[in-house]
Order: structure tokens, then C-alpha cells, then sequence
């Protein structure tokens, strides 16, 4: 097989926007899945620092190998579809397997789920909250069929609250508007003081923030909440992730 240090421009051209793989040869699987332009394929081949990709090219020097470089798709009609194809390409391998750091482009949204879920979500009806309720968003943690133990630990803690956190009955873990989960927290502790299971200890041990200790909600008001939209409550540009409702 020949290989190339460079793309010809004139082969660029033809690329264009373009999805490619890193393939280990020892086992031809993808361990590195990524997006571009250009010369962009061969990018990492230079690349330097701790990462588990730049570890993985190194350690198939040491064997005197190098990666298999492939171009999934290309001539494609502009980045963002790239992005949407890198990001399916990502979740369909999982980051388990890939030395990917994180998933593709907006695949928290728009990325590989259940179908029960993705019909939730989009069904999601609207509902008023007539509960003392407290609305936790867990954007930047949730992932679709996460399992019920860590979406229970990324919705109890930890955050900045005052007082009125004593008056939530229950407490919604929100993602992108619709409710996920809804508990009812039966004691407020400092952040930090009751143990973790899915969590570090220096994701949590964070002064002046708050953690509770609670189960699931009663089937009655878990039915009236769970999988409705109510992104209403939380005003344009609010940038705190917690609003009190009827506390």
C-alpha cells in the first residue's frame, strides 16, 4: 500500500468536505473517527500531548506499524454534514472502543437513541407545574439510556441554592426541556457529604453547593411530569441550571 504524507490539491478538490477513520491494523477496527478538509486526515499523525488517540498512533510505532487511514465519505455539500456524519459514525462505535474524547456534533439531541425515547421526546406535551417543585437541568451530563443510578446522581448534586431548597417537594432532572426523572429528596446535605457511586469524589466535593438524598417520586406525581416539556420555566438566556417553582 503506498503511503502519503500530503494530499495533492487536485484531490482535495474532489474530497471536499469529507468523514475518515483511523484503523488499527492489528485488528481493523476504527479507533479514531473525525471530519474535515484538506489535509486534515493526516493532522494527527504529527499530533503530540497525553491524549488516548496520540497514545494509541505511538504505541502502533513501537510494533512498527502505522494506522490504515480511510475516507468514509466525501465530496459532501457542506461541514455541518460532516459533522452530522462523523457524529452518527461516533455513536454507532461508541466512545468505548474509539479514542474519540467526546461525541459528535449535537449528538446529545440529535444522536443514536431508543426509539421509545426519541418518540418521548418529541411527543413531550407541555404541563403546568402545581407542586413545590425544584427543575435541575442536567444538560451537560444526561445521555440517552443512561442507566437510573447516574441520572439519579447527576440530578441530586451538587448546586449553588439558598434556603428555599428546604420548601421542593420533588425535584426534576431536565434535559432540553423535558423532564427525565422526578424525586422527591427527603434530606439536604453540603455537597460532598453523602457517598457516590457513578461520581468522583472532586466532581462533587464542591463548597458552598448543595446535594439531597431522596427516591423516586410517588407513581402519581412522577406520571404528571415525567416526559413533558417544561421549558417554559426556565426564561431565555438563564444561565443558572436550577428555578424553583412554587417553593
Amino acid at each position: 500500500m503506498i503511503a502519503y504524507d500530503t494530499v495533492p490539491r487536485d484531490v482535495a478538490v474532489h474530497l471536499g468536505y469529507y468523514v475518515y477513520l483511523y484503523i488499527d491494523p492489528r485488528t481493523n477496527q476504527p479507533f479514531y473517527v473525525g471530519k474535515g478538509k484538506g489535509e486534515r486526515v493526516l493532522a494527527h499523525l504529527s499530533a503530540t500531548g497525553e491524549s488516548r488517540k496520540v497514545q494509541h498512533i505511538e504505541t502502533l510505532r513501537q510494533h512498527g506499524l502505522q494506522p490504515r487511514l480511510e475516507v468514509l465519505a466525501h465530496g459532501l455539500p457542506d461541514e455541518e454534514t460532516a459533522l452530522r456524519i462523523e457524529a452518527a459514525v461516533i455513536d454507532l462505535f461508541g466512545l468505548g472502543q474509539l479514542t474519540n474524547e467526546v461525541r459528535g456534533w449535537k449528538s446529545v439531541q440529535f444522536g443514536r437513541m431508543a426509539l421509545p425515547e426519541l418518540i418521548a421526546y418529541y411527543a413531550a406535551e407541555p404541563v403546568e407545574i402545581v407542586d413545590p417543585v425544584l427543575l435541575i437541568r442536567v444538560n451537560q451530563k444526561y445521555r440517552h439510556s443512561m442507566p437510573a443510578e447516574e441520572l439519579y446522581e447527576i440530578t441530586r448534586g451538587v448546586w449553588k441554592l439558598g434556603p428555599r431548597r428546604e420548601g421542593a417537594k420533588y425535584a426534576c432532572a431536565v434535559f432540553e426541556g423535558v423532564v427525565k426523572e422526578v424525586y422527591a429528596p427527603v434530606a439536604w446535605f453540603p455537597a460532598g457529604t453523602t457517598a457516590y457511586r457513578t461520581r468522583l469524589p472532586e466532581d462533587v466535593e464542591l463548597p458552598g453547593r448543595w446535594e439531597f438524598a431522596g427516591e423516586i417520586a410517588e407513581s402519581t406525581v412522577r406520571e404528571r411530569y415525567l416526559n413533558r416539556r417544561i421549558e417554559s420555566y426556565f426564561k431565555k438566556g438563564l444561565q443558572n441550571p436550577v428555578v424553583y417553582v412554587n417553593c
